[in-house]
C-alpha cells in the first residue's frame, strides 16, 4: 500500500506543553484507515500508559469524529528516539531522492516522503 505524510510547518501554539499542527496523512482505526488532517502533541498525565507524565500524540481527523482519531503514549526518552529515528529515516530518503518538493497551494513548497507498505489495510 502507498502511505504519504505530509507535515506543513504552520503550528499554532496551544498551551505551554501542547503543540497543534496541521498534517496530512493517514491513520489506521480497528477496521479501517481514515484521513488524519491534525496532530495534537502534549507533556502531561497519560490516559492509560502507568507514568507520571508522558508525550501524548493524537492524530485526528477532527470533522470525522472520535472514530477517527489514534493516540499514542511514549516516555520522554522513547520520544527523543522516535524523532531521532524519523529524522534518520527522512535524512537517508532526501540522500536518495525520495524526498520530493510538492507545491502547496500559495506556491510554496514541502517535503513529501512516499513510503511503500506491505502492512494490511
Amino acid at each position: 500500500m502507498q502511505s504519504r505524510i505530509m507535515a506543513e510547518k504552520s503550528m499554532t501554539r496551544v498551551h505551554h506543553d501542547r503543540e497543534q499542527v496541521a498534517v496530512e496523512g493517514s491513520g489506521r482505526e480497528a477496521t479501517r484507515w481514515f484521513t488524519v488532517r491534525q496532530a495534537n502533541a502534549s507533556y502531561e498525565h497519560p490516559f492509560h500508559a502507568p507514568l507520571e507524565h508522558a508525550l501524548n500524540i493524537d492524530f485526528v481527523d477532527a470533522g470525522r469524529g472520535p472514530q477517527a482519531w489514534v493516540a499514542v503514549e511514549l516516555t520522554a526518552e522513547s520520544a527523543r528516539v522516535l524523532v531521532e529515528a524519523h529524522l534518520a529515516v527522512l535524512g537517508c530518503a532526501e540522500a536518495g531522492s525520495y524526498l520530493n518538493p510538492v507545491a502547496t497551494s500559495g506556491g510554496a513548497s514541502r517535503n513529501v516522503v512516499a513510503v511503500d507498505s506491505n502492512r494490511g489495510g
